[in-house]
């Protein structure tokens, strides 16, 4: 086992999924400001997830967010899920989805972030 599988093996818990299954590659992630009431800034966040935070700031796509940190995709989704778990992100499917129609700027950022991994 390499050193980038333990570090990956020990951010994620040893979790091979996320809790729930509706992240999907083209879910936009957002991170929630200001910081909810009674919660420590970063505590027990490990930097990964932090800097999905930063990261999400403006939303950004959960293909996009592994490709940033040049993490494997079922990593990111856990790490996402843990931040929406504690309510510091949120996690949506695009509007153009959720609309039922496909925005080919959206569709064209996903294959792009999806080539950077």
């Amino acid at each position: 086992m390499g050193v980038q599988s333990v570090r990956l093996y020990t951010i994620t818990q040893g979790r091979t999924a996320p809790a729930r299954d509706d992240l999907t590659l083209i879910t936009l992630v957002s991170t929630v400001e200001p910081e909810p009431p009674g919660r420590a800034a970063s505590r027990g966040l490990q930097p990964e997830h932090r800097a999905i935070l930063r990261q999400c700031r403006t939303p950004a796509a959960v293909a996009e967010i592994a490709a940033e940190l040049d993490l494997p995709v079922s990593v990111a989704k856990i790490l996402i899920d843990d931040l929406v778990a504690l309510g510091r992100a949120t996690a949506r499917p695009p509007l153009a989805v959720a609309a039922g129609s496909m925005d080919m700027n959206l569709l064209r950022a996903v294959r792009d972030g999806l080539r950077r991994l």
